[in-house]
């Protein structure tokens, strides 16, 4: 496949200096020896390519999608996001995410509130944020 001449090469050797964000990587259900990459707190459960990739285009980061490719830790996760980060002089592409962990950060808030998850699960999504911020208030009180 890639063992070729230039053509239409460009991008596909732009895309290969383009950070790689694996699923697993915000994936609540994992643990950090599974390839969690994020406080499990702010993580989200069972991500898809997908919706990490609709997140992307809603901060206005560009991506690509490679479902083709496998977790190495897990092979049988497959499916990973090309995000761009920073642009060829150097400058983030979206002032506000500078770095990797940023960017899985603001994907992991984003997903339980893709539109895909919130047909299913709006009545939850509103509660639980009522519950928790009437449990930091709690908390103070004491």
């Amino acid at each position: 496949m890639d063992g070729g001449g230039g053509g239409g090469g460009d991008l596909r050797s732009s895309i290969k200096k383009w950070n790689i964000i694996y699923p697993v990587y915000i994936n609540s259900k994992k643990t950090v020896a599974e390839g969690r990459r994020i406080a499990a707190g702010k993580a989200c459960a069972d991500p898809t390519c997908i919706e990490i990739a609709d997140c992307c285009s809603y901060l206005k980061i560009p991506h690509a999608i490679e479902l083709d490719k496998a977790y190495p830790r897990d092979f049988f996760q497959v499916g990973r996001v090309r995000v761009q980060l920073k642009k060829d002089d150097g400058s983030p592409v979206n002032p506000a995410i500078k770095t990797k962990k940023q960017l899985m950060v603001q994907i992991a808030e984003l997903v339980p509130k893709h539109h895909g998850r919130t047909k299913k699960q709006e009545p939850a999504a509103s509660s639980a944020t009522g519950t928790s911020k009437s449990g930091k208030g709690g908390k103070k009180k004491k």
